[in-house]
């Protein structure tokens, strides 16, 4: 079997799934193998020969081979100045590279003018033309390579900036590579199928779609015996550790799936049906401490939805001798000041966390579980612990008003000194989730049949428009918050954002 990671996604670190998929097929004696083709796929679109005209453009290709080796040392992230350039000399050159297709490439991103992920018919179209890809002379002279001695493809679609060229390889594989067997899953793959009255329109294109974890369903359908032999730690030295934008080897590792809080209204998880699903904290402790013995990694990404105060307790306890970040819940562990510096000792380098907003009745009305003057404690003990922040903030919830809006902002002026970066995000609602009826359904928020969320008629009249006026005029014009977005490091954001926190310099060499 070839696992594949398509692209567009940020090439900062490997992608866990597949490197989990793979390690499950080998403990069973299964032959598979791992492609990141978006990381490849990214690299060799960079080293395209461009005809360019502009100053920047020209730049750019002057500077491609010392940005991609800058991004892969330390030095560049101790000047933001130099970071942002190499950063977005390279998107440049992406974007001039894939124009020809008429797509949109970047490093975090890939778009179409006139074709949506959100529309079956559009990735249909895109598998039946491949050769409109900006990607198709890479993958068409790598598929031979590839595809030798395969009988079983499965790529993993987790977002909707790979669905197209997802799609357009698929479609190309279906056309030359008839007798493969084609598996699909991922996270978007699992959010459309757990979708209510989900039909299937990618049916004699793609043979199986896999919602959840794939582990089973894979082995099952390789005729391989499922049954549960406990966990297996994921293998990342099946993928090129040392080709990927950062200043080290990012090591991903997750220590459950879901959510364990799972109260929050208009969540996708919720939404989605998603358990969770924790591995004990023992195991995963150990875990852990096992990879991060085998591959050195420079940070350790914790990817759950939120890291539970049991595990967090047992990382304090026994650290993993590496600097590591994750999300987190503001919660009565992160208001004790002796936990908060137990964790940085233990090599907690920033946090990730959704507070949402500043303002104590939106936080009851969206069942958040947060009480703002705790947030306010928390903040303040990660500061004096020198733990950096990732703050994310959500507008237009049907909770919130302009007035409401104003006290977050009020919130994080308070706190400006203990907020490192920060999110800002609008509201989308979960096409079917619990509270989608009581709004007032209008049309589909964005046009598509694959469409994950829906419009909604705001029972204040706080809409979109309005939300973003708001954001561009005021909030984001306010010095206090200007200053906090400007750390924000451009198109790989919290990806990269630990090696820019203050004492951070231990990551870098």
């Amino acid at each position: 079997m070839l696992l594949i990671f398509p692209p567009v996604a940020k090439p900062c670190e490997p992608p866990a799934g597949i490197a989990q998929l793979a390690a499950a097929m080998h403990s069973r004696g299964m032959p598979c193998r791992v492609l990141d083709a978006n990381l490849e796929g990214l690299l060799w679109l960079l080293e395209q020969p461009c005809v360019v005209n502009d100053t920047w453009s020209r730049r750019a290709i002057k500077g491609r081979p010392r940005h991609l080796a800058d991004l892969r040392d330390g030095d560049i992230y101790r000047s933001p100045d130099r970071y942002n350039r190499a950063v977005r000399d390279l998107n440049r050159l992406l974007a001039v590279a894939g124009q020809t297709s008429g797509a949109t490439v970047g490093l975090a991103d890939y778009q179409h003018p006139h074709l949506s992920p959100l529309r079956s018919a559009d990735l249909l179209f895109a598998a039946g033309h491949p050769e409109q890809n900006p990607f198709y002379p890479w993958f068409n002279a790598r598929f031979e390579e590839w595809l030798d001695g395969i009988a079983t493809v499965g790529f993993s679609l987790n977002y909707l900036s790979q669905a197209l060229c997802t799609f357009a390889m698929i479609g190309h594989m279906r056309k030359h590579f008839p007798a493969l067997r084609i598996v699909l899953g991922g996270g978007l793959i699992t959010s459309w199928l757990r979708q209510p009255g989900w039909k299937n329109p990618f049916a004699g294109l793609v043979d199986h779609l896999v919602a959840g974890p794939g582990e089973t369903p894979l082995l099952e359908l390789l005729g391989c015996d499922a049954a549960d032999r406990g966990h297996i730690r994921p293998d990342y030295t099946l993928l090129p550790m040392g080709d990927y934008l950062a200043p080290g080897f990012i090591l991903p590792f997750s220590t459950a799936g879901g959510c364990y809080w799972n109260r929050c209204s208009f969540c996708p998880e919720r939404a989605e049906g998603n358990r969770y699903t924790p591995l004990p904290v023992s195991e995963a402790l150990t875990d852990l401490h096992t990879l991060a013995a085998h591959t050195k990694p420079v940070l350790l990404h914790l990817l759950d939805n939120a890291l539970s105060p049991a595990f967090l307790r047992a990382l304090a306890l026994d650290p993993p001798g590496v600097p590591w970040y994750g999300f987190a819940r503001l919660g009565p562990e992160l208001a004790d000041p002796d936990f908060c510096r137990a964790l940085k000792r233990s090599g907690c380098i920033m946090l990730k966390l959704g507070l949402e907003s500043g303002d104590q009745g939106v936080l009851d009305r969206l069942h958040k579980g947060i009480d703002i003057g705790e947030a306010s404690v928390v903040l303040c003990n990660l500061h004096a612990a020198g733990i950096g922040v990732y703050l994310y903030l959500l507008f237009g919830t049907p909770a919130e008003t302009e007035a409401e809006a104003r006290r977050t902002l009020e919130f994080v002026v308070r706190h400006h000194e203990a907020i490192t970066f920060m999110n800002l995000a609008l509201f989308n609602m979960p096409l079917h989730g619990e509270e989608a009826g009581h709004y007032g359904i209008e049309n589909p928020f964005y046009e598509g049949d694959l469409s994950l969320y829906t419009a909604f008629r705001h029972p204040h009249g706080w809409d979109r428009k309005q939300v973003r006026g708001f954001l561009e005029k005021e909030f984001k014009r306010d010095p206090a918050v200007a200053a906090i977005l400007r750390n924000d490091p451009p198109l790989f954001t919290s990806n990269h954002a630990a090696f820019f926190v203050g004492g951070a310099s231990g990551l870098h060499g």
